[in-house]
């Protein structure tokens, strides 16, 4: 039985049309089980019924017409109760429904469980038999099991947008859903871009005369700096300054010497210049794949994206001249920036990649270029409908390829809605943040891509509210030198001269490992972490404090910040080794220079009962709240099982915000809060009537959340908060903030932060 299980699975889960994938499951059930029917119905919520989708049994006519209410018969039962229902004779039983088109008048016993995923009923799944009797309780179990397995992948395919149309034999897809990468509506013809040169299609070769093979190399990167410095000048004054800095970050790599160092002496150890790129690029790759932090993990992206460019000059191919539509949606496997870069002048209107998140370089530029953009697809097949009109949901993640007319009216009024936001958002970049009674509220940016990448003042944004330190670590090979840091943090803190720069001390562990410290935990979250290192490694921890310090001699607008703090202990010890590290360059410099402000990441429950002690400690607060809301709710939102339980708007979420909020005025302590929370329309509204004094977000929300601070005031924001925190749950919160921003003529933005 566990064979025949799980071979049922497995051809289930690997099937590409869910009809046919349904239809055979029901046939192998009958089969293995020896029964006489096996059908499959599936829960249409907007009707209220069941759909009898699948049956080796009934008749075949019935299928895809068949409907049973979800009060209604025993399907209606089976769903209701969410268990199995066992009869030895179905017409006996008080809910039995008869339905002489699917001609069961034969068949007696009934065994029926419903298909769970993630709480909410899928449908059903039933046997049947002539033979009156109960069916055993292997047999129960049998059906149990393979439900419970089959509801993962059935949920999957419905997530993907399938739905069933037996009247014309065919399956039809009313949108494909992937992830919103870049807010925004696109209307246009798909067009299919293929990479012009692809490491994955290389196959290794040697090669004897190294000198020849380098030269070859260093005359492709030549050329693909050359490139990256045309695509630049293309890119001003299009794009603010900081998405030209994504190329920036590329040339970068191109200049490294570990890079170039490597590829050389691979080169030299017998391979082809083309071999030894694919070499090294895989590996680190693989690197960057292989780390839990989302975030991080997308620099592979933009490894491979320049190591194609590289590769596309090796083979010297010439540039092609692609036909292209007067306008279009890009599709490709991995549309990267530089290819957005490539055709944003050429009449670009969406993009949708089979791969990618939302913290792609490609995702980021396209939000900069205000085109919508769908990521994450994973649908094979979406690269044959090219040419096919097609409808791009930014803010849904929801692509609709060939809607019909009354869709497309649709789409259309909303893209018109959107131009007329656009402008307006436009009107507050260079305003302040104030409420329409006078409460300040500033704006930061979170940064830390690349040296440069992120930092635009014409944003919007009063400086730096998160650096991300770690992301030049994981691009060396070794830990840099007290210099090499000082020079990154120079350039930061120099580009928002008199704004302040918020700088994270070094936040690596299991999740965010480096490739030359390696740590592997069974538990990264609750494992060795963030400042917990720092203090385990000081010789590690007073390098990156005094690089920042020296760096900020003369700029004066450091803060330092301590990740993962969950005691007194650590902060006390971090303090100690930073007034170590400052007391040693006052004596190297033999002056007395400006010493930063020391502040402390909540993202650890812990701390929030530890405020008061902490307030008498340090300079300022930092909420982490993408991180305190895992730790709060033990949901580890990159698991897919538990994903749909993380919510910020959680009602222990919310109101542990507001106690930081009470706790830091109480103890006149400085609070900001840089997770996603503060990006989102209806989440920065909460935080501004909570008392947050910062916020800090992507660049591309700070018009956006300055222009709804910028319309209300903090009396309607209070009273929204006085109705959040006496609601119970994440659903009901959203709702009455989204009514209520609707109400005072802000619904749109809301939609905007979708």
């Amino acid at each position: 039985m566990l064979t025949n299980l799980r071979r049922i699975v497995l051809e289930f889960s690997q099937a590409v049309e869910l009809d046919k994938a349904l239809e055979r499951m029901t046939s192998e059930v009958k089969r293995v089980m020896n029964t006489d029917c096996c059908s499959v119905h599936l829960a249409d919520y907007q009707k209220q019924h069941f759909l009898l989708v699948a049956s080796d049994g009934l008749a075949k006519e019935s299928l895809g017409q068949t409907t049973i209410g979800f009060s209604e018969g025993l399907i209606g039962l089976v769903g209701q109760r969410e268990e199995p229902l066992n009869l030895a004779d179905a017409r006996k039983h008080a809910h039995f429904k008869y339905a002489p088109e699917v001609k069961e008048d034969e068949l007696n016993a009934f065994l029926g469980t419903p298909i769970i995923h993630q709480g909410q009923v899928l449908g059903v799944i039933s046997i049947q038999q002539k033979e009156a009797r109960h069916f055993t309780e292997t047999e129960e179990s049998f059906l149990v099991t393979l439900s419970a397995q089959l509801a993962a992948s059935l949920a999957h395919a419905q997530n993907r947008g399938w739905s069933m149309q037996r009247d014309k034999k065919q399956q039809v897809r009313p949108y494909i859903q992937g992830v919103a990468g870049s807010p925004g509506v696109a209307i246009a013809p798909i067009f299919v871009r293929r990479p012009k040169a692809d490491l994955r299609n290389i196959t290794l070769e040697h090669h004897s005369d190294s000198k020849q093979q380098i030269e070859l190399l260093k005359q492709a990167i030549r050329k693909t700096r050359a490139e990256f410095i045309q695509i630049t000048e293309q890119l001003q004054g299009v794009v603010n300054e900081a998405s030209v800095d994504i190329f920036e970050m590329y040339k970068h790599l191109l200049e490294s010497e570990q890079l170039g160092q490597e590829i050389h002496t691979t080169i030299e150890q017998g391979w082809c210049a083309q071999s030894a790129l694919k070499i090294v690029i895989d590996a680190y790759v693989v690197q960057f794949e292989a780390l839990e932090d989302e975030y991080v993990r997308e620099r592979a992206s933009d490894i491979r994206d320049l190591a194609n460019r590289i590769l596309q000059n090796l083979q010297e191919q010439d540039e092609r001249q692609e036909t292209l539509p007067e306008t279009f949606i890009v599709v490709a496997e991995e549309v990267t920036a530089s290819m957005l870069a490539d055709l944003q002048h050429q009449g670009l209107q969406g993009v949708v990649s089979l791969s990618g998140s939302n913290n792609s370089h490609a995702a980021i530029l396209a939000r900069a270029l205000g085109v919508p953009a769908i990521m994450g697809v994973q649908e094979s097949t979406l690269t044959t409908f090219n040419h096919a009109m097609a409808i791009v949901d930014g803010y849904s993640g929801e692509l609709f390829i060939n809607p019909e007319k009354s869709l497309l009216k649709e789409y259309q009024h909303l893209v018109n809605e959107e131009i007329a936001l656009v402008e307006k958002i436009k009107t507050v970049e260079t305003l302040p943040s104030v409420t329409v009674d006078g409460r300040c509220v500033e704006l930061q940016l979170n940064a830390g891509l690349s040296s440069g990448f992120e930092h635009s003042k014409r944003a919007g944004a009063k400086g730096v509210g998160l650096y991300r330190t770690e992301i030049p670590f994981m691009e060396s090979r070794s830990f840099p030198s007290e210099q090499e840091q000082s020079i990154w943090y120079y350039n930061v803190l120099t580009a928002f001269e008199n704004q302040p720069v918020t700088m994270r001390t070094l936040d690596i562990g299991g999740d965010k490992s480096l490739p030359y410290f390696p740590i592997k935990e069974e538990n990264p979250f609750l494992g060795w972490r963030g400042v917990r290192i720092s203090i385990d490694h000081p010789e590690l921890f007073l390098l990156q404090v005094r690089a920042m310090i020296r760096a900020n001699v003369g700029c004066g607008n450091l803060e330092i910040m301590l990740p993962m703090i969950s005691s007194l202990v650590e902060v006390d010890e971090a303090i100690r080794l930073i007034n170590q590290a400052y007391f040693e360059l006052c004596q190297e410099l033999n002056e007395t220079i400006l010493k930063p402000k020391i502040g402390i990441m909540i993202e650890v429950p812990s701390a929030l009962f530890l405020l008061p002690e902490l307030a008498g400690k340090v300079d300022f607060f930092s909420v982490g709240s993408n991180d305190l809301t895992q730790y709060l709710l033990a949901v580890d939102r990159n698991n897919a099982r538990v994903a749909h339980l993380y919510n910020a708007y959680h009602p222990s979420v919310i109101r542990a915000l507001y106690e930081i909020a009470k706790q830091a005025k109480q103890h006149a302590v400085p609070l900001s809060l840089c997770g996603e929370l503060a990006g989102d329309a209806i989440g920065a509204v909460l935080l501004v009537a909570m008392g947050y004094d910062k916020l800090s977000m992507n660049p591309h929300n700070v018009g956006r959340i300055k222009w709804i601070i910028r319309h209300i005031s903090m009396e309607q924001a209070q009273a929204m908060l006085a109705n959040v925190l006496t609601l119970t749950s994440a659903k009901e919160i959203k709702n009455y903030l989204n009514e209520q921003l609707e109400a005072i003529g802000l619904g749109g933005f809301v939609r905007a932060g979708m």
